[in-house]
C-alpha cells in the first residue's frame, strides 16, 4: 500500500530510529547492548504459569478440560495482555482476485499464481499479494508452506514474471530499496531463505505475502494497515489490549487460509505456517488463534515468540517494546522490566498449539533470541501435549548444535547467526513429510 506524504514526512524520524534499532533484533552477533544479559548465570529465578491449573484453580487432567476451557483462558490472557484482541468477522467486501497464472514455472516444475486480497473490495483500498507455486505433480490438492516476507514476493526468487512490490519498505543498503520503494534490483535478494525448487521438488506448493501489505512495519499510529478498517465512530487507534503489527500480520495468514479453502491445487488442510524472527512470532500467534493451520515453524523467534519472557536472556520485554512499540499491544508495556508479572509465558504460546506439530529453531550465535529460552518453551509445554497423547521433545537438556530433538515438539539449534538456511529448511521439510503426508 501507498503511505501518504504527510504521514510519511510526520514519521521519518521514527522510521530511521527503529530501523536503526532493528538492526539489534536483525543482527545481534554485532549489537547485543552492553546492558544486555548473555550469562547463563545471571538468569533470575523465576515461577511459570502452570498451563494445567485453570483460573479458578481447578487442575487439567484430560484433552477434554484443555480445549473446552483452559485453552480459551490462556488464549484470552494473551489477548489482553501480549498480542491484542483481533476484531471479529471480517471486513465488508473483502474480495480475492486472480490477478495472474503462468501454467510453465521454474522450467515446467511448477504453476505460479498471484493472487490479491482486496480487504475491503476498493482497489485503491489496503490489500495484499499473495504468491502461491504450486508443483506440476498429477496428485493434487497438495499440502503448503506459508510464510510472510520481509522485502516483497520479488525478493523470494529473481524470476521477473513475479510482480515487483509496490508497497512501502524499510530502508535496505545496496539500492534494493530507494524511497521506501523496491528496486529491480532487489528482485530475488532473499532467495537465500527461501529454497523454492527443493519446495517444490519435495511436492509442497509454497506461499508467500509481503508482511508490508498487512501492515507497514513501522510506528505510525496504525493509520496505513488494516487496522483503520475496523475502528468503531470515533476511534483514531487500536484501545491498548487491541491488536499490534503481530496480531494483524497473523490474521492476514488466516486470510491467506481462507483463500486456500477455495483453490482446488491446495490442501488446505495441511497447510504449515513458518516464520522467521518477527514473523516466527508472527506464526506462533496465527497458529495458536487458528487451528486450521497443521504446522506451526518458529524459525529464531526470540523475545515475544518461542523465548521464555521471564529469563531476562538477550533481547528483554522493555528493550523489544521500546525498539518496536507497535509490535504487540500497549498493555504489554505494563511489564517492561516487570515480567514476572505477566499472566502467562511464551512456553503457553507453545501449548495453545497443541496436539499439532511445532517446530521451534534457534541458532548457535543467535544470543539475543535466547535459544535456551526457546528451547524451555517447548519443553515447558510437553505436559499439554501429553493429554493429547503426544510425544514433546524427549530429552529434559538443550540438544548439541545441529542435532534435531522431539517429535510433536521439535527443537534445534543450528551453527549460525539469525538467519533461515538450508539446513533450517531441510529439517522442516522432513518434519512435514512425517506429519503431513503426501498422497
Amino acid at each position: 500500500m501507498k503511505i501518504p506524504q504527510k504521514t510519511l514526512t510526520r514519521s521519518l524520524l521514527n522510521t530511521c530510529t527503529l530501523f536503526l534499532l532493528s538492526l539489534l533484533h536483525v543482527n545481534p552477533l554485532f549489537a547485543i547492548p552492553k546492558d544486555a544479559n548473555i550469562d547463563e548465570t545471571k538468569v533470575p529465578k523465576f515461577t511459570l504459569p502452570n498451563p494445567l491449573v485453570m483460573g479458578d484453580g481447578t487442575p487439567v487432567t484430560s484433552s477434554h478440560q484443555w480445549s473446552a476451557r483452559r485453552r480459551g483462558e490462556i488464549l484470552d490472557l494473551f489477548r489482553e495482555h501480549v498480542y491484542g484482541h483481533a476484531p471479529d468477522g471480517l471486513p465488508k467486501g473483502l474480495t480475492y482476485q486472480v490477478l495472474k497464472t503462468v501454467p510453465d514455472f521454474l522450467n515446467g516444475k511448477a504453476s505460479m499464481k498471484e493472487i490479491r486480497v482486496l480487504f475491503n473490495g476498493k482497489k485503491d483500498g489496503p490489500k495484499m499479494d499473495i504468491l502461491l507455486i504450486v508443483p506440476q505433480i498429477k496428485y493434487k490438492p497438495v499440502p503448503a508452506f506459508i510464510g510472510l516476507n520481509f522485502g516483497g514476493n520479488h525478493t523470494i526468487l529473481a524470476d521477473p514474471r513475479i510482480t515487483l512490490s509496490r508497497s512501502w519498505m524499510r530502508p535496505k543498503k545496496d539500492g534494493l530499496v530507494v524511497d521506501h520503494q523496491a528496486t529491480e534490483k532487489s528482485r530475488g535478494s532473499s532467495s537465500g531463505r527461501w529454497p523454492v525448487e527443493t519446495i517444490i521438488d519435495r511436492g509442497y506448493a509454497l506461499a508467500t505475502i509481503y508482511y508490508g501489505d498487512i501492515d507497514p512495519d513501522f510506528d505510525d499510529d496504525f493509520k496505513n494497515g488494516i487496522q483503520p478498517l475496523f475502528y468503531r465512530d470515533g476511534q483514531t487507534k487500536p484501545a491498548p489490549n487491541e491488536w499490534g503489527s503481530i496480531g494483524a500480520w497473523s490474521w492476514g495468514l488466516s486470510r491467506a487460509l481462507d483463500y486456500f479453502e477455495t483453490d482446488q491445487d491446495i490442501d488446505a488442510k495441511k497447510i504449515a505456517v513458518i516464520g522467521h524472527s518477527r514473523l516466527g512470532k508472527t506464526s506462533l500467534w496465527a497458529g495458536a488463534q487458528d487451528q486450521r493451520f497443521a504446522i506451526i515453524i518458529s524459525n529464531d523467534s526470540g523475545c515475544g515468540g518461542a523465548a521464555l519472557s521471564r529469563r531476562r536472556f538477550g533481547e528483554k520485554v522493555k528493550r523489544i517494546n521500546t525498539s518496536f512499540p507497535h509490535w504487540f499491544n500497549d498493555r504489554f508495556n505494563d511489564y517492561n522490566d516487570y515480567e514476572n508479572a505477566l499472566p502467562v509465558d511464551q512456553h503457553e504460546l507453545i501449548a495453545l498449539i497443541a496436539p499439532r506439530p511445532v517446530y521451534i529453531a534457534s541458532a548457535a550465535e543467535d544470543q539475543w533470541a535466547d535459544p535456551k529460552g526457546e528451547f524451555l518453551s517447548g519443553k515447558y509445554a510437553e505436559p499439554v501435549y501429553s493429554l493429547f497423547g503426544k510425544k514433546g521433545l524427549e530429552s529434559d537438556q538443550q540438544p548439541p548444535i545441529d542435532h534435531p530433538t522431539g517429535d510433536f515438539i521439535r527443537y534445534h539449534i543450528r551453527t549460525g547467526k539469525h538467519d533461515v538456511t538450508d539446513f533450517d529448511w531441510a529439517q522442516y521439510l522432513d518434519f512435514a513429510d512425517r506429519h503431513l503426508p503426501k498422497k
